[in-house]
């Protein structure tokens, strides 16, 4: 692999590790919201499809980073295999949310885990500015 590739994949784990901060607190205050609207089911439905999201996110970022920094740099390969491992981990996740906390309040769920999806929009329009 270049030089330049490695320095890329770094730089990307630092800025994934800025979203994955910044998903948690969104999380954080899309559950506050959901607190005030919808009680103590609301919050938890909403801090449950935030951390949804936000968790296999911080995990590979985590990957990510610490790989970049290894002799040799990371394999793009390597990219694309915990690129697999995170989506599988959410749908696990979603999945284990649905089985085992059946008190879900689904607008709350829903709206947290794509808004929290989605939350990296504030970084890209940051940069902008």
């Amino acid at each position: 692999m270049t030089h330049g590739i490695a320095l890329g994949i770094a730089q990307l784990g630092i800025d994934m590790l800025r979203i994955v901060l910044l998903q948690f607190i969104v999380t954080v205050v899309v559950a506050g919201v959901a607190a005030l609207l919808g009680g103590m089911p609301g919050f938890i439905s909403a801090l449950l499809g935030g951390l949804c999201c936000a968790v296999p996110n911080g995990l590979f970022a985590l990957r990510l980073f610490f790989s970049a920094r290894k002799p040799g740099g990371a394999n793009p390969i390597s990219f694309f295999i915990g690129e697999f491992i995170k989506i599988a981990t959410t749908v696990a996740l979603l999945g284990a949310v649905v089985w085992l906390y059946h008190g879900v309040n689904w607008l709350a769920f829903v709206v947290s885990f794509i808004v929290v999806l989605k939350s990296y929009f504030i970084l890209l329009f940051r940069r902008q500015l």
